[in-house]
């Protein structure tokens, strides 16, 4: 299939950090604030999932969420997981379906951590889940500013000026 075949096919509409989505699940019960740590101003669902494409030529830009994200590679090309750790490492993994090229099935993402994706070269699209526990809020997204993230990590302007939108 194509790109635009599964994005009809999966009803994905346009995310704000670049690509394609759709919640595919949201858990029926919630944790009460009081059961989060401080970082989450409100109640969350036990856990979210979503479908999520990007197409060559597009990326999803370097953010955080305040929960681990695990990532599930589905189909298409493999694609690039581009992360800062708190720590300041950084790292880049490659989900995709061939182990022979140390691709990955899954791959989790702390929380807090900066993280971006885009297609592998070579890759005509990727097609991939998030599960994300607890679940998915947008008050806790957050989008980096390439000025900002910058300032934070210079050592790594070439990965953070490209994968920045502003």
């Amino acid at each position: 299939m194509t790109a635009e075949a599964i994005i009809r096919k999966l009803e994905l509409i346009p995310h704000p950090e670049g690509g394609y989505y759709k919640e595919t699940y949201r858990s029926a019960e919630s944790i009460p604030v009081q059961g989060l740590p401080g970082r989450f101003k409100g109640q969350r669902s036990f856990s979210t999932s979503i479908y999520y494409l990007l197409q060559q030529g597009d990326f999803s830009a370097f953010h955080r969420i305040k929960s681990d994200e695990c990532w599930h590679f589905y189909a298409g090309g493999p694609l690039l997981v581009h992360m800062i750790r708190l720590s300041g490492e950084y790292s880049v993994t490659k989900l995709g379906s061939d182990l022979s090229k140390d691709e990955v099935f899954q791959f989790v993402v702390p929380a807090g951590s900066w993280f971006g994706s885009e297609p592998a070269p070579g890759s005509r699209f990727s097609l991939v889940g998030c599960t994300v526990a607890p679940g998915f809020d947008f008050q806790d997204f957050e989008i980096a500013g390439k000025e900002d993230l910058l300032n934070q990590f210079p050592r790594y302007r070439e990965i953070i000026s490209r994968m920045c939108r502003s």
